[in-house]
């Protein structure tokens, strides 16, 4: 059985579209609402955002939403698409009680939160979105490409060797240390460690493997936020950002802040500027 990534209540989400969700929340404080998001990636959960739960959780009512196929949310073997999440997204936004939530979402998740705005009229009050996709000039590969990895990620020996080698503790360490300038949180690594052991641990990140989650129409979808957003960025070896002057031309309710240096993980190596970044900018709306 998977351990909590969090200290806090786990509930199960009712009323979604979309089954077996689960989420954290610390409700002591009264306040404005936060909903908080983690990745996609191999072995994500919502320890990616532990440190901005854990700051908060003093001052506001805080959520984390484990996203469908990761952490303590069923690990069904359907299919994953970008339209998935964002129905997971809106659905939980929607039972928050204490009313629109400010959403904080990490990398790949960023474009999932701005099609749930744009499809299924996300209630929140504002965006802030760290180290966000949808920005590089290059374009995903498509449905072709798509198509042909999840036939060989579909198949049992090449896929599950597949999954398997990139969650060794060596393999998390790699990647996970990509995000880091110094060395990667010790409990970061453990715990992407224990939750891809976790039954089905493999059919998200599949889908995430064959590139089938991201959208060649990220931009457009960023342009239409309608409530007001924030990007954190500096570097990330994995993220572009080429395109971020195109949406900033064109949608005024968008603001940018550089938290340097980081690398894609400013909250757990620049808590303090992360976290002043967000409250300025929620104090701004």
């Amino acid at each position: 059985m998977l351990s909590p990534a969090l200290d806090a209540s786990i509930q199960t989400l009712d009323n979604s579209e979309v089954s077996g969700l689960r989420f954290y929340v610390a409700r002591e404080q009264l306040g404005t609402p936060i909903l908080l998001l983690h990745s996609i990636n191999a072995a994500a959960s919502s320890m990616e955002m532990a440190p901005l739960f854990e700051h908060f959780r003093a001052s506001r009512p805080v959520y984390s939403l484990e996203l469908p196929g990761f952490g303590q949310s069923d690990r069904l073997d359907q299919i994953y698409t970008p339209q998935l999440y964002a129905q997971a997204i809106a659905d939980m936004a929607a039972a928050i009680p204490e009313g629109p939530p400010d959403i904080v979402a990490l990398s790949l998740t960023c474009e999932f939160v701005a099609r749930a705005d744009r499809d299924h009229g996300l209630r929140y009050r504002s965006l802030s979105m760290i180290s966000p996709t949808g920005f590089s000039a290059r374009t995903p590969p498509g449905e072709v490409f798509s198509r042909r990895m999840e036939k060989v990620l579909g198949t049992p020996l090449l896929g599950r060797g597949l999954f398997a080698a990139l969650t060794t503790r060596p393999s998390i360490r790699f990647f996970l240390g990509k995000a880091f300038v110094g060395e990667t949180p010790a409990r970061l690594i453990d715990y992407a460690l224990e939750t891809a052991r976790q039954p089905g641990a493999h059919h998200a990140p599949f889908a995430f493997l064959s590139m089938r989650l991201f959208s060649a129409d990220a931009l457009a979808s960023y342009a239409q936020l309608n409530q007001p957003a924030l990007i954190l960025y500096d570097q990330d070896p994995n993220i572009g950002f080429d395109r971020l002057p195109e949406l900033l031309a064109s949608q005024a309710r968008v603001s940018v802040e550089r938290i340097s240096p980081s690398l894609g993980m400013p909250h757990w190596e620049q808590i303090d500027a992360t976290v002043s970044a967000l409250q300025e900018f929620w104090q701004s709306i």
